[in-house]
């Protein structure tokens, strides 16, 4: 293998060709060109280990419903948009208040980085997230069937930039009710990048904290910090028993 043919290679897979397509017009063998490829990745890899620079960005996908009531496509250019700062018109309420985002970032050849964070936009910010969790292509995809099971409406792909945007939106606004991100945060908060804060999204319900409690959560003391951060009578609440 010569070194302009393994730069030629570099320049094929660039423009997103299968080792297969890069093998046809080079008149390589596939296992040529992928042994050339796995190679780069990982020289790649440890440079980045080393500078502390992030993976790139492979995907980040957010459930359709968060993406229809909080983007707006409103160019050509650019596929979904930007984010809406939501207005307390009910026309760009999420149904129950939670988004789910997941960001893939590419590790090395059909290896990926993931992080997912499950997100109450209307009270309690990050309530669980996961990874970052290293799996190969098979396991990846079975990752993301999983993560958006619950969500009937499915998933969006988003830029990094909204999947920042939705995240942090969620965790300064349950900051400032009191309310801390779910404790495995700090492990899954690097994976998102730096945040400009730049574009923000207005969390809450018709401009109010509404809180609907879940399975493992402490409804009486969740409750006695809304009335501690904003009063009774600002917020909402769903909780049984209360």
């Amino acid at each position: 293998m010569t070194p302009e043919q393994q730069q030629e290679i570099a320049k094929l897979r660039s423009q997103n060709l299968t080792p297969k397509q890069i093998a046809r017009k080079l008149g390589l063998r596939v296992a040529e060109v992928t042994a050339v490829i796995k190679q780069e990745a990982q020289q790649l890899a440890i440079t980045r280990a080393a500078t502390g620079e992030l993976d790139p960005v492979a995907e980040c996908f957010v459930n359709a419903d968060c993406a229809d009531k909080l983007l707006k496509n409103n160019s050509a250019a650019s596929l979904f948009g930007k984010l809406l700062k939501r207005d307390e018109n009910s026309e760009h309420e999420l149904d129950n208040g939670l988004a789910m985002v997941l960001v893939a970032r590419q590790i090395g050849y059909n290896r990926f980085s993931v992080c997912t964070y499950l997100l109450d936009m209307w009270c309690l910010g990050v309530k669980d997230t996961l990874g970052p969790r290293k799996v190969d292509k098979l396991e990846y995809e079975q990752l993301i069937q999983s993560a958006y099971r619950g969500f009937p409406e499915g998933r969006q792909k988003i830029t990094l930039e909204q999947a920042q945007a939705i995240v942090f939106s969620a965790v300064d606004y349950a900051a400032k009710l009191g309310f801390n991100p779910h404790r495995d945060f700090e492990n899954s908060r690097t994976h998102l990048g730096e945040w400009s804060g730049e574009t923000n999204i207005k969390c809450g319900r018709n401009g109010k904290p509404f809180y609907i409690s879940g399975p493992y959560d402490n409804p009486r003391k969740i409750l006695d910090t809304l009335i501690k951060s904003v009063g009774e009578g600002n917020f909402e609440y769903l909780a049984p028993g209360f």
